[in-house]
C-alpha cells in the first residue's frame, strides 16, 4: 500500500504568503473599487536592463538557427557562466574554482534541496525569524518533530532580536547544519565580519556546515560589511554559499541562481571534495540544468556592464526603502533594516500582534505588508515591508499611510 510522506502534515496549516493572498482577496471583494497597494511580497518590478535583454534575445535567436541550436547543457551550468561567476568572486579576492560553482534555477530551490546531501538525523539551526524555506524543507525531510504552534521540535531557533541587532549568537549546543542569511530576509540586518567569524569558528570546531544565503548581497552599500561568507578566513572549510540573480538582476521570473560548494568543505567521515561530489551527483541525477536562455542573460548580468546597469536599479529600490523608512518613523513606529537591504522591519505599535497590524494596515491604509510571525516565533510583534515596487505605487502607499493609518 502506498502511503504519503506524513511529514507534509507537520507543516503549519497556514502558509504565510497564501494567507496574505487570502486576506487581501477577501478585503478586495468587500471593498470594490478600492486601490490596494502591495508592499508585502519581495517581488521585483522594474524592467530588465538593456544588456541583459539583448543577451536573452541572443539566446532565443541561437535556438532559432540550426547552426547554433543547443538542447541539454551541462547540469552544473554553462561553462561560460560558471567562469564568469568564478571571476565575480575573484574580483573580491575570493578564490572559487569553476567546478565549485553550480548554476541552478534559483536560490530558493537550492536552499530547499541542499540539505538532501546530509544525514537525515542532522540537527538544524536557523536564524529566527527566517525565510520559511529553511525550516519547511527540513520538516518535509523528516528532521523535525511536530509543531508546537509555529515552533518545531528538533530545530534550534537562534533568536534575532533588537537587543542583539537581529543577528544571533552561536548555538550553545551542537548544531550540524546552520542557516544564515545576510542581508537578512525578513529583518534587513547585515552581519559584520566579526559576527560571521564567530559562526565560522563554531562550525569548524563542531564540524558543522553553514548554509549561507547571500541572495541580497548586491544591496549592501557599506564597504565594511561582507557580501560573501568566503570573506571570512576558514569559511570554505565549513560553508556552502547560495546566491541568486533574482534580486540583483530582476530575474525573479527568469529564474537563475547558483551555489558554491567548495572542495575544502568536509564533514565528519568525509574527505576533501566529497561534499562537492555529492552535490554534483544530486544535480546530475535530479536536475537537467538551468534554462540556456536564462543563462545567456546571466552572463550579461554578471558582466561589469550588467552589474553597473543593475546598480542603478538597486539604487532605485533603496530609495524606495528610504522613503518607506522615513514615513514609518514619522508615524512613530520603531523601524530597522532598509539601509543595506530592501526590507524594512517594523515593530508593531502597542501590544498588537503581527497579523492584527497586518489587518489594521490593510483596512485603514489599504496597504499589504507581511506579518513577522510568518517567519518564525521571534518575528511576532513585527512586520516586514518590501521596497520592491514602482516609485509611484510606493509614494501612493506612503501618502495613504500618512493620511489614514491611526496609531
Amino acid at each position: 500500500m502506498v502511503k504519503i510522506n506524513e511529514n507534509y502534515d507537520k507543516l503549519s496549516s497556514i502558509y504565510l504568503f497564501a494567507e496574505i493572498s487570502k486576506r487581501t482577496k477577501a478585503f478586495a471583494m468587500g471593498h470594490p473599487g478600492v486601490r490596494i497597494m502591495r508592499l508585502g511580497i519581495g517581488n521585483t518590478t522594474e524592467p530588465l536592463t538593456e544588456s541583459v535583454v539583448k543577451s536573452l534575445h541572443h539566446g532565443v535567436d541561437k535556438l532559432a538557427d540550426v547552426k547554433t541550436y543547443t538542447g541539454y547543457g551541462d547540469e552544473q551550468g554553462d561553462q561560460r557562466l560558471r567562469h564568469a561567476i568564478s571571476e565575480f568572486y575573484s574580483k573580491r579576492n575570493i578564490a572559487i574554482a569553476e567546478d565549485e560553482v553550480f548554476v541552478s534555477d534559483g536560490a530558493k530551490p537550492d536552499a530547499a534541496n541542499i540539505q538532501s546531501i546530509f544525514h537525515h538525523k542532522s540537527i538544524i539551526a536557523v536564524q529566527d525569524p527566517a525565510y520559511p524555506v529553511y525550516v519547511d524543507s527540513n520538516v518535509i525531510s523528516g528532521r523535525t518533530g511536530k509543531a508546537n504552534g509555529i515552533i518545531y521540535d528538533g530545530i534550534i531557533y537562534m533568536q534575532c532580536t533588537a537587543e542583539n541587532g537581529f543577528f544571533p549568537e552561536t548555538p550553545n549546543t551542537k548544531a550540524d547544519i546552520i542557516y544564515l542569511c545576510s542581508p537578512n530576509n525578513p529583518t534587513g540586518a547585515v552581519a559584520t565580519k566579526e559576527q560571521l567569524s564567530r559562526f565560522v569558528d563554531y562550525a569548524r570546531a563542531n564540524r558543522s556546515v553553514i548554509i549561507f544565503d547571500a541572495a541580497y548581497h548586491s544591496f549592501i552599500s557599506d564597504p565594511a560589511l561582507p557580501r560573501s561568507i568566503y570573506e571570512i578566513e576558514g569559511a570554505k572549510e565549513c560553508s556552502i554559499e547560495i546566491n541568486s540573480f533574482s534580486k540583483s538582476s530582476g530575474f525573479t521570473g527568469v529564474r537563475l541562481g547558483w551555489s558554491v560548494v567548495p572542495k575544502e568543505l568536509v564533514v565528519e567521515g568525509t574527505e576533501r571534495g566529497k561534499i562537492n561530489a555529492l552535490w554534483n551527483r544530486r544535480q546530475t541525477t535530479m536536475f537537467n540544468g538551468a534554462s540556456n536562455i536564462a543563462q545567456e542573460g546571466g552572463i550579461a548580468a554578471i558582466s561589469q556592464e550588467g552589474i553597473e546597469e543593475n546598480r542603478k536599479v538597486i539604487e532605485y529600490y533603496m530609495k524606495n526603502a528610504s522613503l518607506i523608512r522615513e514615513c514609518l518613523i514619522k508615524k512613530g513606529l520603531t523601524v530597522y533594516g532598509g539601509t543595506n537591504a530592501p526590507y524594512i522591519w517594523a515593530k508593531t505599535p502597542g501590544a498588537m500582534s503581527s497579523w492584527q497590524f497586518f489587518d489594521k494596515m490593510l483596512n485603514e491604509a489599504h496597504v499589504v505588508i507581511t506579518p513577522g510571525s510568518g517567519f518564525g516565533p521571534s518575528g511576532e510583534g513585527y512586520v516586514r515591508i518590501s521596497a520592491f515596487g514602482h516609485r509611484g505605487d510606493i509614494e501612493a502607499a506612503i501618502e495613504s499611510i500618512n493620511a489614514n493609518l491611526h496609531i
